[in-house]
């Protein structure tokens, strides 16, 4: 069995077994679904689902579906031992895991070995477990399936923690597995040994030490189901090395047992909640959508909804692309660097409509201000989130996506009742569109960093998918590449992962091989996973990397600009000796690796540098030289209000 964690303490009972001597589970109650529903889940690569429909939360397979299910051939025969590590890997492979990004150790090489011998998974090698798990992410976020990553104990377990964070914080689901000193040696501070699993209870969704071998099947099972379900979030999977090495024979049709977690997945929203929520939308003068990361998944739904009410979109960070930037009721973001427009929207707004959102900080700055002249409607699948930060008016905890089918539904029937007509309103805010556009200034043959961005847009058409790590870089992206679908745009937003930018590239690559990925990077970002140019060169991954160099922590610095009076506190990144000379040589990282780069510093030379970026087969890097004076507007300081908007100044002017 398997020590499954919770915050609750854990009564540990012990069953008699020729096999594993050690067994420990929390769960008494078995939980029994029916061969047809297990085979479903079992051979069926898996999505992000937020609501299951039967009343078991099961829905059996239609018979035109199982037709299409895959009939799982194993290499060995029914009856035939294998290793745990066989059975893991065989177990990934019946959840249609194609790809995994894993490092070995002397804790997982088993594993590795298992690996070798599948003929359907592909291991991408990274050179850090931190861009592994990283990686592992940027293919979920970008194709919406789980990622996985494998690594081994002790410090390599260790380097999954911030990976792991950041996906439970932006809700993407991974399974991440790491290898565990054998059983007896557990709690004994053997070599490479750290207890994964306790440091990581409060970072993963779930999360599972595996204690007998026969529970693999069922755990992997789970595993994957509670990644992808409900909330999506990170499971990790702690494997012993004596569980990895012991022969046994697997039973593949084990029942998932997680009774408590099944009977808390949302029902599909009630047609009464629905009506209430259009009826409000009748009833006012100044709606306005709030659209966050939950929406991801139901952005044609979204796009309906707009459609038939006229109401204009304000989107968060992790929500980009779920509705287009460039469609003329997008607000684009709001936020501390939203847009000032999307901010006074709604500041002065009469409706908040909140779809799979989690009121952040950094959306609503003083909690007490935000959206203060509106009725709140707040739909979120997490039951946890509503009422959280802000008390709404009307809440549906469901999924976002059968919602909004629902609403298009009431909308459509009742068209000619309703007549929804919000022109006046989208004129004001059109008002405010004229009145304050994003811009930026230039200053002589200086490379503005939005410019670079903003050109990258053009030549690419808004279809790139585009990765960041985190600072001044990521908000610019996020303002100025105007996203067009969902999935396009990877960024660490919750957690705020410098670093993440050049591994996430990898696994949306990986992912979409025929998509272009550009990795838009600082120069402090990039040199966290700076060893992941090995990855890319190795695996010939056609990544482009958009590095806007300004020798500093821009983020950081533009803060001391505004609120320290521009004392440098270890923000320069420089060589401090050799001021007037780029350090480092970003070149030179891209050439011990093989990969073609340049370096520009010319506005006038910008737009063919990037042309010849992404014409340029395979991966590449272009250094541009940005000036650090560069600040990110507008800004909302922390805990401020809209009132409190920062639209002008830089680092040239005092403060």
């Amino acid at each position: 069995m398997a020590a499954a964690t919770s915050s609750s303490p854990i009564a540990f009972t012990a069953k008699p077994s020729s096999k594993s001597p050690l067994p420990i589970s929390r769960f008494s109650v078995p939980f029994s679904l029916t061969p047809q529903k297990l085979s479903s889940l079992r051979h069926s690569p898996l999505c992000i689902s937020a609501v299951l429909n039967s009343p078991v939360n099961v829905a059996p397979p239609s018979p035109e579906k199982t037709d299409k299910i895959k009939t799982f051939i194993s290499r060995y025969a029914p009856d035939e031992p294998r290793k745990g590590a066989d059975i893991l890997v065989e177990a990934l492979e019946r959840q249609g895991v194609e790809t995994v990004f894993a490092y070995p150790g002397g804790a997982s090489m088993e594993i590795h070995q298992a690996l070798t011998r599948s003929s359907t998974i592909r291991n991408v090698l990274p050179r850090h477990e931190q861009g592994g798990v990283f990686a592992a992410e940027g293919y979920a976020r970008s194709s919406g399936k789980p990622g996985i990553c494998i690594a081994t104990s002790g410090p390599g377990a260790t380097n999954l923690v911030s990976g792991l964070a950041d996906a439970m914080l932006d809700s993407v689901p991974l399974v991440a597995i790491t290898g565990q000193v054998p059983r007896r040696m557990i709690g004994t501070d053997a070599f490479q040994e750290t207890p994964i699993v306790e440091v990581t209870r409060s970072i993963t969704k779930h999360n599972y030490l595996v204690m007998d071998v026969d529970d693999i099947p069922r755990i992997v099972q789970e595993a994957f189901f509670l990644a992808t379900s409900g909330r999506p979030g990170p499971v990790l999977v702690d494997v012993p090395k004596d569980i990895q090495q012991q022969l046994a024979i697997p039973n593949w049709e084990q029942s998932m047992r997680l009774p408590g977690y099944m009977s808390r997945l949302p029902q599909p929203p009630e047609v009464s909640q629905l009506s209430q929520i259009v009826r409000l939308i009748s009833e006012s003068k100044r709606p306005v959508l709030y659209v966050g990361g939950g929406s991801l998944n139901s952005s044609d739904e979204l796009g309906r909804f707009v459609d038939l009410t006229g109401i204009p979109v304000a989107s968060t960070l992790m929500g980009l692309g779920s509705y287009p930037c460039n469609a003329e009721l997008s607000l684009q973001m709001l936020g501390m660097h939203g847009t000032v427009y999307a901010n006074y929207a709604v500041e002065h707004s009469d409706l908040l409509l909140a779809f799979g959102v989690r009121f952040d900080d950094r959306v609503t700055g003083k909690l007490e201000a935000f959206a203060s002249r509106a009725k709140i409607v707040h739909i979120d699948i997490d039951s946890a989130e509503i009422g959280k930060n802000k008390t709404p008016h009307v809440s549906v905890c469901g999924d976002v996506k059968l919602a909004l089918q629902g609403m298009n539904k009431v909308l459509e029937n009742r068209a000619e009742e309703l007549k929804l007509d919000f022109g006046v309103w989208r004129s004001e805010l059109m008002e405010q569109k004229q009145k304050f556009p994003l811009s930026f200034k230039t200053f002589g043959e200086a490379i503005p960093p939005q410019y670079a961005i903003q050109v990258l847009d053009e030549l690419t058409d808004g279809k790139a998918i585009i990765s960041t790590g985190v600072g001044q870089h990521q908000m610019w992206a996020a303002q100025f590449y105007k996203y067009r679908k969902p999935r396009q745009w990877l960024s660490s937003s919750g957690l705020g992962a410098m670093g993440f930018g050049l591994p996430a590239a990898i696994g949306a690559s990986v992912a979409n091989p025929d998509a272009i990925v550009v990795d838009i990077d600082g120069d402090g970002s990039f040199i966290m996973n700076v060893q992941e140019l090995a990855t890319i060169r190795v695996e010939n991954l056609p990544v482009k990397i958009l590095l806007l160099n300004n020798q500093h922590l821009g983020m950081v610095m533009q803060w001391e600009d505004r609120f320290y009076k521009a004392n440098r506190a270890h923000t320069y990144l420089g060589d401090p000796a050799r001021e007037n000379e780029i350090f480092p040589n970003m070149l030179q990282f891209a050439g011990a690796c093989g990969i073609p780069a340049a370096r520009v510093t010319k506005k006038e030379e910008l737009r063919e540098a990037i042309q010849t970026m992404l014409d340029t087969p395979g991966p590449y890097l272009l250094d541009v030289i940005c000036p650090h004076q560069e600040h990110v507007l507008p800004m909302i300081p922390s805990g401020g209000t809209f009132k409190d908007v920062i639209t002008e100044g830089d680092g040239r002017t005092k403060y």
